[in-house]
């Protein structure tokens, strides 16, 4: 569905990621795991479309992509989830996740699409006419993943989605996104530390230095000590 080889991104003189080659199947949940600052959130950026200085190719479902405008992008089926949320505060929750079907695509299929994520994340039926600024850390991240559901896109790339979340709201985040991923959904998913993120993944691969160090299944990665020790937290 997803190939991505030789990738090398720039920003200005700095030299982000160097050769980074990743794949993800249709309806997989692959993981990209990685120290903070490592290139992770880069990879994703420069897959939607959103970083200027990119050389290497990247193909969604066989078409080249890179170079591609992030709209366009976002038309082809791909959105990213940033970790930063970037909601707009003073709208209220309904805004926000209309805004998000703004794409030729998604306009078509706004009510429907409205309908299921409502179903995924009932708590937001009850807060929407509540301005997003008003939203608990966690309840901010689910709107933020709601918000990408509603492009119709069918492959999503999501930074860091447990990022500054108690335990018990990280459990909720990644329960919906599997079974956001059991309804069709493939997932491309940054974290950092996360232990239960191996149970969710089909694959995972490891990022250090701008560079993939590890690719594997999560099994292999769970029997391996030092991505226990060092990426794994156990």
């Amino acid at each position: 569905m997803l190939e991505v080889n030789n990738l090398n991104t720039y920003y200005g003189e700095s030299h982000v990621l160097r050769d980074v080659s990743v794949s993800v199947n249709q309806g997989e949940v692959v993981v990209l795991l990685g120290p903070n600052g490592h290139g992770k959130s880069t990879l994703l950026k420069s897959i939607c479309g959103l970083v200027d200085k990119v050389k290497g190719r990247i193909t969604y479902q066989d078409q080249d992509i890179n170079g591609m405008r992030a709209e366009k992008i976002v038309n082809l089926g791909i959105t990213y989830i940033a970790e930063n949320r970037e909601l707009f505060p003073y709208m209220t929750v309904l805004d926000n996740l209309k805004l998000g079907a703004y794409s030729k695509n998604a306009r078509a299929n706004e009510k429907e699409n409205l309908e299921r994520v409502f179903e995924l994340f009932p708590r937001l039926v009850d807060r929407q006419k509540q301005f997003a600024s008003t939203m608990s850390g966690g309840e901010a991240r689910m709107l933020a993943v709601a918000r990408g559901l509603m492009s119709n896109a069918d492959f999503l790339c999501i930074d860091e989605p447990s990022l500054g979340l108690q335990p018990s709201l990280r459990l909720e985040v990644f329960s919906t996104i599997k079974e956001i991923n059991k309804q069709g959904k493939t997932v491309f998913l940054v974290e950092q530390n996360i232990p239960q993120i191996a149970e969710l993944a089909d694959r995972i691969y490891v990022m250090e230095e701008g560079r993939i160090s590890f690719e594997g299944s999560k099994d292999e990665a769970l029997s391996d000590e030092h991505l226990k020790e060092i990426f794994l937290g156990m």
